[in-house]
């Protein structure tokens, strides 16, 4: 089952909802740039093991919905592409930021290795002198820029 529902974090009618399996669902806002899934609550093994894992800004802006679960911004990385992640010092003055990937010239090759495969090297990188940043709700236009949406 996947279908779009109405975000519990934005109010935006572009929430996708994804059944990974009978116990697992997954929901990602395309209006706010938020995601969770059924198994992001408090006291939950696979919630405790993200909450290390999470960047302080992340943890400062999560949000706890009407059924206890708990939204964090997602990150977008798409190597050919580009990358959407939220961004900044606190949550006053994070934004969506957006760069967009570049392929890696053969003469830098050597400077991108892939780690654990000795002797093979990354096709592409994230070039930060294209960075954008985007308001909070302008998650859409970020994917725009890297070129996921039309624009």
């Amino acid at each position: 089952m996947d279908n779009l529902i109405i975000c519990s974090h934005c109010g935006s009618d572009a929430c996708y909802v994804q059944e990974n399996n009978s116990e697992i669902k997954t929901y990602s806002c395309f209006g706010c740039g938020f995601t969770t899934n059924t198994l992001m609550k408090e006291g939950n093994e696979f919630y405790d093991q993200q909450i290390e894992v999470l960047p302080e800004l992340y943890k400062d802006v999560m949000f706890k919905d009407e059924n206890e679960m708990i939204w964090f911004p997602t990150t977008i990385n798409l190597p050919q592409q580009g990358m959407v992640f939220y961004n900044g010092t606190s949550k006053e003055n994070a934004k969506w930021s957006a760069v967009k990937a570049v392929k890696v010239l053969e003469e830098e090759k050597e400077k991108y290795p892939i780690k654990g495969k000795p002797g093979e090297f990354y096709e592409w990188r994230m070039d930060m002198s294209t960075i954008q940043s985007f308001e909070m709700k302008d998650f859409m236009e970020a994917l725009s820029f890297i070129g996921v949406l039309p624009e």
